[in-house]
């Protein structure tokens, strides 16, 4: 019986559809009037120039700039920028830089950032000059050894070359090392170049080929350089990786199942673990993005606090959970665009740009239904333009999902194009048509064949398959009159007809020729969605931007957070019950403390108390609830006031690598020595145990020298948080007494032999640290914690420490017994035994040691 076969094969996809062209940025705003006592100030400031050098690398950006006013380098620590590179955009705006250094080797990104940068001829006060230099200039261990060997007036001429690194190390971190933010999972594994150095090395070798300011001086006249200074955006708080670690806002671990080792780490128990709910990948990035770049612009939290307060009502519940559902539709549209502008779209491409459309026109809908007063649900409701329903419009009546599917390519759907209509209905005819050709076919063949059909197959054409006769074993039996032999497959024979000649003129290639033309709409299509890619990347950012304040309302509902107050105005913060957001998961029951810090309650907080009574856990807490007023989340207390806080910085665990090449000791001291250089007034400091690293005093003078140093500054000294067993340090006075220091402790009660803790802090000072009690609980013997009591008491009151009796009684008599062995041993009648050295070597040692 004839049939109809076919083989279809991919062809080649239509030509590459143009990239979408991007605007400009906005001109820089114009300075408002000043003040005429103000003029000559001005002028001065005109003549100062500010040469700026960025690098761009792998999702960080590192930005580095010397000042010509004071002859000092500016440095801003790593941080993740977008592709836009706004955080860039922000830096050149607020410093205006009379040039811009980086490297000659850039990604396509800076490239086009630096192309409208130099094009903005409307910039104010003026366009900065973009200097290329070769990539090599901003090599890691160049750039060290640049920094290294500069010549500093802030350093002492008696420092030795160690001592320099030391003291630089401390400034500058040169070992920072980072995790790439593509997909934002922020794990340690792979490990990426520090930029910041990079940037520093060449704005030094620009420095130098310039020199600026040294134009006219002789050549061994360096720039002068007169300190380095950590950069921070006005509005963004300093936080450094140390800190971001020992608060456990992120922490990633081995992922349990051994199928997804290789994929790489997951979050553990960490903040940001806690507070991800997000629904779409991009939510999950931009919260994490948020964590990084913690901030005090009451503006911003403001409104991010908004529309937690709004979610967390028990009437918008319901709400709540519809756009979260909705959320989960928006998947990733840059790298459907991006294919798009490669022609590289795939048929689920499609369905997915199809239901993120969809779903935002559902955002849309529902924000146009909430209170506009809310800037977000005003934004979505206003910028989710008419063009998203075009673009779902658009895919719906072409895409042909279901055939899409079935053929692993793009297919329309009909009453698209009547050309492809009447071409797939001939398609679909085929069969009947091309069984009675097979069968008049058949009746002109040899009477040997049983049987023949005629199949298709594109880039062929029509041929007439017969199946191979016992008799056909060479190849010359293949030939038969009429027919054109064409091939050999499994056990077919292959021929090319008349009539099957006549078919491919008539009906032509098909297959292809429905392929090419769909593949034309394809492009017309994606020409029409690019055209309009500007609407999807807002609806990516504000929809990742309501994913993730829903994200920090749902935690806020389940945990029992509440809403902190901000107060620029004030110095400090006052938390009342505070809880540790993670501790409180963790334990069976929590005991919440109030913090208050500034004003008449002091700026310095010594706390003491036992092992084990809470004190780091309270740091901690401080330090937690204050990082989440920062990214503009509710946070586990009852009640919060922050003031200004710009950075907030960590001593609390040693965070070891055999790669620094540095003791624990000498870790602790660098991020000590951080804080000290760096800290300002707003700033909160939190120190857990220093100078318990090296000898008890040297290590107590350290910790009072570095509070005394704060102290000192009086009304601009930080905020500082500091647990510790040196209860010397209050017992000897060793801090002058004020108002700027308020003494701690954690509240506990004695019960016979035992140490009842109630984890409360309040005011006072802790009368001993109670080390035998927490070491009796880690299972030490009994008799050793005794007797490490007792030499604790009798150190304690003066006392000389004697041995202990037992154990001395033992010692005796093992030494007496020594003693007589060797008497008997002893032989009289040696004539080479001398008395008097036995005496003096064997008897007179073992004697002392039984007295």
């Amino acid at each position: 019986m004839a049939s109809l076969g076919a083989n279809p094969r991919r062809t080649p996809q239509g030509p590459r559809p143009g990239a979408a062209s991007s605007g400009f940025p906005s001109p820089a705003p114009v300075p408002g009037p000043r003040e005429a006592e103000e003029e000559e100030v001005e002028e001065e400031e005109e003549l100062a120039e500010i040469h700026l050098c960025v690098l761009w690398n792998s999702g960080y950006l590192g930005i580095a700039y010397y000042d010509t006013s004071d002859s000092t380098i500016h440095f801003m620590p790593d941080a993740p920028d977008h592709e836009s590179l706004k955080l860039l955009q922000r830096v050149l705006d607020e410093i205006n830089p009379q040039s811009v250094v980086t490297s000659a080797k850039q990604d396509e990104n800076m490239t086009r950032f630096l192309g409208k940068l130099a094009s903005q001829e409307h910039r104010e006060p003026k366009r900065p000059e973009i200097i290329f230099l070769p990539s090599v200039d901003f090599g890691l261990e160049i750039s060290k050894q640049r920094l290294l060997s500069g010549n500093y007036s802030f350093i002492p001429d008696a420092m030795t070359a160690t001592e320099k690194i030391l003291f630089l190390s401390s400034i500058i971190p040169f070992d920072c090392l980072l995790t790439p933010p593509g997909d934002l999972r922020f794990t340690p594994i792979p490990l990426l170049i520090p930029s910041q150095v990079r940037a520093l090395g060449g704005l030094l070798k620009f420095l130098g080929r310039r020199r600026i300011g040294v134009e006219l001086e002789d050549y061994n006249v360096s720039v002068p350089i007169l300190g380095f200074k950590k950069f921070m955006l006005t509005h963004l708080v300093n936080i450094d990786q140390d800190t971001y670690s020992v608060l456990q806002i992120f922490k990633s671990e081995s992922h349990p199942s051994v199928y997804k080792v290789a994929s790489g780490l997951k979050e553990g128990l960490s903040l940001f673990g806690i507070l991800n709910r997000c629904h779409c990948k991009w939510g999950e990035k931009l919260l994490r993005l948020w964590f990084t770049r913690p901030t005090h612009d009451l503006g911003e939290l403001s409104s991010r606090l908004d529309v937690i307060q709004f979610f967390l009502l028990p009437q918008n519940l319901d709400m709540a959970q519809m756009l979260h559902r909705l959320l989960g539709h928006i998947k990733n549209v840059p790298l459907i665009l991006k294919r798009m502008k490669l022609s590289h779209t795939k048929v689920s491409d499609w369905q997915v740009l199809y239901k993120t459309v969809y779903s935002a026109l559902g955002l849309r809908d529902a924000c146009r239904s909430l209170p506009q007063s809310i800037q977000l649900f005003r934004d979505i409701a206003q910028e989710f333009s008419d063009d998203l329903h075009h673009i779902a419009s658009l895919i719906g009546k072409v895409v042909d999902f279901e055939g899409s599917l079935a053929e692993n390519r793009f297919t329309v759907l009909p009453n698209i194009d009547p050309e492809i209509d009447e071409k797939k209905r001939r398609l679909m005819g085929l069969p009947s048509f091309l069984t009675e050709v097979a069968r008049k076919e058949l009746e002109n063949l040899d009477s040997r064949i049983p049987s023949c059909s005629v199949i298709y197959i594109p880039l062929i054409g029509f041929l007439l398959s017969i199946p191979r006769l016992p008799s056909m074993v060479e190849a010359s039996d293949f030939e038969i009159n009429g027919l054109d032999f064409m091939f050999l497959s499994e056990e077919k024979l292959h021929y090319r007809s008349a009539r099957t000649k006549e078919l491919d003129a008539l009906l032509g290639d098909l297959h292809c020729e429905i392929r090419d033309q769909e593949t034309l709409l394809m492009y017309q299509l994606q020409c029409q969605v690019l055209a309009r890619a500007a609407v999807l990347t807002r609806v990516l950012d504000l929809a990742s931007r309501l994913d993730v304040l829903l994200a920090l309302a749902s935690a806020a509902r389940d945990y029992g957070y509440s809403r902190p107050r901000y107060s620029p105005q004030v110095l400090g913060v006052r938390i009342q019950n505070g809880r540790h957001p993670l501790m409180e998961l963790c334990a069976r029951t929590f005991v919440p403390n109030s913090t208050e810090c500034g004003g008449d309650k002091g700026r310095v907080k010594v706390i003491t108390g036992p092992n084990s009574s809470g004190k780091s856990i309270y740091l901690k807490q401080v330090g937690l609830i204050t990082f989440m007023a920062l990214v503009g989340s509710f946070v586990p207390a009852e009640e919060a006031e922050i003031g200004a806080v710009d950075a907030i910085f960590t001593r609390i665990h040693s965070c070891e690598s055999i790669s620094l090449g540095l003791s624990t000791f000498m870790i602790d001291l660098n991020q000590v020595a951080k804080a000290v250089n760096n800290a300002t007034a707003q700033s909160l400091v939190l120190i857990d145990e220093f100078g318990k690293g090296t000898n008890t005093v040297d290590g107590l003078a350290l910790l009072a020298a570095v509070l005394r140093h704060w102290l000192a500054r009086g009304p601009t000294c930080p905020h500082i948080f500091v647990a510790t067993n040196f209860l010397s340090l209050v017992q000897l006075q060793l801090l002058p007494q004020g108002p700027l220091v308020q003494y701690l402790t954690m509240e506990t009660c004695e019960d016979g032999n035992d140490l009842v803790f109630f984890y409360q802090v309040c005011e006072g000072v802790a009368k001993a640290s109670h080390a035998s009690h927490t070491a009796a609980q880690a299972g030490l013997p009994d008799k050793l914690v005794a007797r490490g009591k007792e030499v604790s008491d009798l150190i304690r009151s003066g006392k000389p420490i004697k041995p202990v009796k037992d154990l001395l009684k033992k010692n005796q008599m093992e030494n007496c017994q020594t003693l007589v062995d060797k008497f008997m041993k002893l032989d009289l009648e040696d004539p080479n035994l001398d008395l008097n050295v036995f005496m003096s070597q064997e008897v007179l040692p073992a004697a002392t040691s039984i007295l």
